[in-house]
């Protein structure tokens, strides 16, 4: 987990460049979640108001980066040019490395990339704060199983290059489809009900973000918000797990091979 804090750290003006990215599509996506709540009936599409709809913006922004949807090709690299032979030799299983190593990169996003969208977000636009005692540790834990079960989806999704030996048409998918169906562009609570029932309950990419954001902003009841919660932490353990039989899988496909 050190390591892969240091290792993110060192990349200060990525990190400078990457947040001044996030604050800019903050604007564009405020801006246009505003115009619909405007326009819809009520003021308040999907149950949520405007100054929800500007808090599940801006936070969703800093998230972003701590939950870490794209951008990881580590382990397909490593599948692809043979150096994954050195992390099958070490005594701790690859999944579990590498969950470390984004721990710790998730410290440093959380240090480094929320607060200066959420504080541009406030200057500019009124935000809602939590009401009630339970929501922020509940974020906190929300936020803390996103991470985890972002890092898996990843992790599987590089995985297919142990049978693909190049993940690039996975990754390209992914990236495409898990910032729509994770509630990055518009919140999910926006499509028929059953449709994102659906995808709460059959697929873990709303936990990714959806799920703690509306944890924040009170968007449900206290009962549903820790059930809510609850349905990451099953995702997140099935996930993880899955994560485990695949890397046992393959590398009993390697030794087939040779390798």
């Amino acid at each position: 987990m050190g390591s892969g804090f240091r290792r993110y750290a060192t990349y200060r003006q990525a990190t400078i460049a990457g947040t001044f990215t996030n604050i800019v599509f903050g604007f564009l996506r405020c801006y246009v979640l505003l115009a619909v709540a405007a326009g819809a009936a009520g003021g308040a599409p999907g149950g949520y108001d405007a100054r929800q709809l500007a808090t599940f913006v801006w936070v969703g922004q800093g998230l972003l980066n701590v939950v870490g949807i794209w951008g990881w090709g580590d382990l397909a690299d490593r599948i692809r040019t043979g150096d994954i032979v050195a992390d099958l030799v070490r005594p701790v299983s690859p999944v579990t490395a590498y969950l470390a190593a984004d721990l710790g990169r998730a410290a440093h996003a959380l240090l480094t990339r929320v607060g200066p969208p959420v504080l541009v977000g406030a200057l500019f636009f009124p935000l809602a704060t939590p009401s009630r005692w339970q929501t922020v540790p509940l974020f906190a834990v929300s936020v803390l199983l996103a991470v985890i079960a972002s890092f898996t989806c990843r992790y599987l999704v590089n995985a297919t290059a142990y049978w693909l030996d190049d993940a690039r048409g996975p990754l390209m998918f992914w990236t495409l489809g898990s910032g729509v169906l994770a509630g990055l562009y518009f919140p999910l609570r926006l499509l028929p009900d059953w449709l994102a029932v659906t995808l709460w309950v059959a697929t873990p990419l709303p936990g990714l973000l959806q799920t703690p954001l509306d944890v924040l902003i009170e968007r449900d009841q206290p009962a549903l918000q820790a059930g809510l919660v609850a349905l990451q932490a099953v995702w997140a353990a099935i996930m993880l797990a899955l994560a485990h039989w695949v890397q046992r899988r393959a590398e009993r496909r390697l030794v087939v091979q040779g390798g």
